[in-house]
């Protein structure tokens, strides 16, 4: 029923928003998964776009609450928003029907974060070796120096890097590009592996130089490395440096902006590094622990410091 203006919404993401590959593929997943709903209603339930109203939205969403996550829920209703507002914008409808319908609310959470002592061990967890061991090391310096996202590390090509400035040029969401500083240890095990792989015997890989030729994170096969393979190296290390808990790619970038917020950086200065639109956003990111919170108050609270 939809497919001919998915296309055309997938046109619009592509062309006008110039969206990633990434942000397409879960748009265009979601909206083909609306379309399944509606077709297996079939025509007597819905008879064609102009007649799905509010109602249909929230029988779609009361099917989802039965397999999904309240967050899965609130990215498809999202995803139908935007895609029924293209749709107003073009004429094809005069309403928005998934304007009126309200966001499941949210499960609050605080992703996991790791001590400054376990980011330590699980840095130095790396055994020295070959060009793997050395990017392995490489990109947890580098994900724990900046605070990046996996998808940002994995997309990082060789012009990107400008070490002898100790910065980094990424490619965030809505293909928004910063700069990142980049600390002296990640920028001596980078150096370390770009050597090796560039000079090490048997790093001849046959893809670079006509699939990926300026990717900085390779696999074996010389093909740029995806974010479940960096998922899978961390997960790795994890486990041989003992740590007792699951830890991913993004608790690097949350351990990141606790550290430092709890090293005294400025709120601000966290948002703009992590690359995030909403001061709302970094704060979810980087709560203070409790022992912080009580330290801070036994030094500054009047009440709490013994008189003298």
């Amino acid at each position: 029923m939809l497919e001919a203006y998915i296309k055309q919404f997938e046109q619009y993401l592509r062309i006008e928003k110039n969206a990633s590959e990434h942000t397409c593929r879960n748009y265009l997943l979601d909206l083909r998964e609306f379309d399944g709903f509606l077709s297996e209603k079939g025509p007597s339930y819905v008879s064609g776009v102009a007649s799905i109203d509010n109602l249909t939205i929230r029988a779609y969403l009361g099917l989802l609450a039965k397999q999904n996550k309240k967050s899965s829920q609130a990215r498809k209703l999202s995803c139908l928003r935007t895609f029924f507002k293209f749709l107003v914008r073009e004429g094809v409808i005069t309403d928005n029907p998934a304007a009126a319908v309200r966001t499941p609310k949210l499960e609050k959470y605080l992703p996991t974060h790791l001590t400054v002592d376990e980011a330590f061990a699980l840095l130095d967890s790396v055994p020295a070796g070959d060009v793997q061991h050395a990017r392995d090391r490489a990109l947890l310096e580098v994900l724990y120096s900046t605070g990046i996202r996996v998808s940002e590390l994995v997309g990082l090509n060789r012009g990107d890097l400008e070490l002898n400035l100790g910065i980094i040029k990424v490619l965030g969401k809505g293909r928004k590009e910063r700069v990142v500083p980049i600390g002296k240890k990640a920028i001596a095990a980078l150096t370390h592996y770009l050597h090796l792989k560039d000079t090490a015997p048997g790093t001849d890989y046959p893809q670079e130089g006509r699939t990926q030729p300026a990717a900085v994170f390779l696999n074996k096969s010389g093909g740029r490395l995806t974010a479940r393979s960096v998922a899978r190296f961390i997960d790795k290390y994890v486990k041989h440096c003992g740590l007792q808990r699951s830890i991913s790619p993004h608790s690097l970038r949350h351990s990141f902006a606790t550290h430092l917020l709890n090293a005294g950086a400025d709120l601000r200065a966290i948002q703009e590094l992590l690359g995030h639109e909403n001061l709302s956003t970094t704060q979810r990111y980087t709560h203070l622990n409790i022992d912080k919170l009580m330290e801070v108050y036994d030094r500054a609270h009047p009440r709490s410091r013994e008189k003298r």
